[in-house]
């Protein structure tokens, strides 16, 4: 077992008070001298799980942001009103205790868990989770994007799908639609949704994020950027017996390598970003045990559709042909990835298998240059993401692989990066021509995917290609609104092929994410949401 250093009484006393931290800081963190790592019990000592990750951070406020860092926090701090399953994407009660619908669909009354607080004591209830909803709806896309991602826009706009959101009692809440949503109670569920204290949020304002207030398995304490955030149990948390750990400090070590090392050397208790190329090395660890995430994901390259040349979708179907996808998945995914052709994975509802992908075909992508007018190709900026991300265990190597394919066919990609932040605001501002993104479903629906990624209501927010068609866009709100599941089907395998043809990505891969852990950790349990609740994890 790993070890850390004692806490002398007066300050583990204070830490049971909760009135003081332990460990928040990745020099204490790492100073592995005496003691067991999180063993409570009958020495004493606090709990305290060191959760490794590849990046910090964008914010602490869930409905700010579109980052699997920032959810991993913020996951644990606040709660939704429906919960998915532990490793699924079913709804389960959350905050809300239970539910009706209306049988047109219009309708949802939700019947909301009693004598829950804040972590600032302030009174969870009705009014509550109204005054949330009336935040998020009088945002717009820059503050709040996935409000209008997953409810079709803000306030009075003709697409939002929330008509009212109404207190009919101390601990009720009815929701009126404009019109039927079949993922409605999938997207209550997500991370982004969490409810926040009223109190807090109206007293911080924008800085809501650096200080956030649920009323999760844990309370926030510290947030060293670009290094540590610390968040420690909350006492009164209304799930009976949880959560089991006193502390979680999450630290940003954005190395692959540094990362295992720190496992391996005990600095760490939990690393998520393994690579595939490592599997093995944790495997063959007697200390360690693998985790693999259910796989919900895509990887892709996104070609800026308003930025010449890729405004001609000849030039991206072009892109298609260069890329060798299966090169890039054997190399980087080692057998724990699979080639993607459509923008959502095979293990969701509506995917279209009959699809033909691009092949990966040098001289086609040469012709269809030259009928773009390129024949002599062109020069571009490919941006590489500068963290490891589930869906991209290398975000630099695949760069570089893809830069060599382009050369091939008369295109120089010139590779640049930024800090995360940075390139996540920059590539949302279609500042990029090419960049390197993917994503984690959130809710295990294809709307997630289409309607949220490629729809031109959501340019500026989660479509950072600025692709626009009004039909698929028609298609996709019909989706949305149809509660047939054979119906929607069939209109999200239209949907699929309008994409296909105008190549605003070129699709990669869907890989099967790993974690690992020393053989301490018990009961985690990896989410194919990307966002791993930590209240029934302990450590032994």
């Amino acid at each position: 077992m790993r070890k850390k250093k004692l806490v002398s009484l007066a300050f583990l006393m204070l830490l049971l008070l909760a009135t003081a931290l332990y460990g928040c800081s990745s020099d204490n963190a790492s100073d592995n001298t005496e003691g067991d790592s999180g063993d409570s019990g009958d020495s004493g000592e606090p709990k305290v799980l060191i959760f490794g990750r590849g990046g910090d951070s964008v914010s602490l406020d869930p409905i700010a942001v579109t980052d699997g860092e920032s959810y991993k926090v913020t996951k644990n701090i606040f709660d939704t009103l429906v919960n998915f399953g532990e490793q699924d994407t079913e709804i389960h009660p959350g905050l809300a205790s239970e539910w009706t619908a209306a049988e047109d669909g219009l309708t949802y009354t939700f019947t909301l868990e009693e004598g829950v607080k804040f972590h600032d004591g302030t009174d969870f209830n009705a009014e509550a989770v109204v005054a949330n909803f009336e935040r998020w709806a009088a945002g717009n896309a820059d503050q709040f994007p996935y409000y209008g991602s997953m409810f079709g826009g803000f306030g009075d706009e003709e697409g939002h799908v929330i008509d009212s959101v109404t207190a009919t009692g101390d601990y009720e809440v009815e929701f009126k639609l404009k019109r039927p949503q079949a993922p409605f109670l999938k997207n209550l569920a997500m991370s982004s949704f969490g409810i926040a204290s009223p109190t807090a949020f109206e007293a911080a304002g924008d800085k809501f994020g650096d200080a956030p207030v649920g009323t999760g398995p844990f309370k926030f304490v510290e947030w060293k950027r670009n290094d540590s955030i610390t968040i420690e149990k909350n006492a009164d948390y209304w799930v009976e017996g949880e959560p089991k750990l006193d502390q979680v400090v999450f630290r940003s070590i954005p190395d692959n390598s540094a990362r295992l090392n720190a496992l391996l050397s005990g600095e760490i208790d939990l690393a998520d970003g393994i690579t595939p190329s490592d599997g093995a090395t944790v495997e063959g660890d007697a200390n360690l045990q693998l985790f693999e995430r259910p796989s919900m994901n895509v990887g892709y390259l996104g070609l800026t559709t308003t930025r010449e040349p890729f405004d001609d979708p000849k030039v991206r179907q072009a892109m298609n042909h260069a890329i060798d996808k299966q090169a890039i998945v054997d190399a980087f995914f080692e057998g724990r990835g699979e080639i993607a052709k459509n923008p959502m994975p095979p293990v969701i509802s509506g995917y279209n298998d009959s699809i033909e992908d691009y092949d990966y075909n040098p001289e086609k992508a040469k012709e269809l240059l030259a009928e773009a007018g390129l024949p002599d190709g062109f020069e571009m900026e490919l941006y590489a993401m500068p963290v490891p991300r589930p869906y991209m265990p290398d975000g630099q190597k695949v760069a570089e692989a893809i830069q060599k394919n382009l050369a091939d066919v008369g295109v120089t990609a010139n590779i640049v990066s930024f800090e995360w932040a940075t390139y996540l605001e920059k590539a949302a501002n279609g500042e990029a021509d090419a960049f390197l993104l993917g994503w984690t479903g959130d809710n295990g629906d294809a709307d997630n995917f289409l309607y949220v990624l490629l729809d031109q209501d959501n340019i500026g927010s989660n479509n950072y290609t600025y692709y626009e068609n009004q039909e698929l866009h028609d298609i996709l709100i019909e989706a949305q609104t149809e509660v047939d599941e054979d119906k929607r089907n069939e209109l999200y395998g239209k949907a699929q092929e309008i994409i296909h043809e105008d190549a605003p990505w070129v699709p990669l891969a869907h890989s099967t994410p790993l974690l690992a852990g020393g053989k301490n950790v018990v009961n985690f349990k990896a989410h194919p949401t990307g966002s791993d609740k930590l209240s029934t994890v302990d450590l032994e």
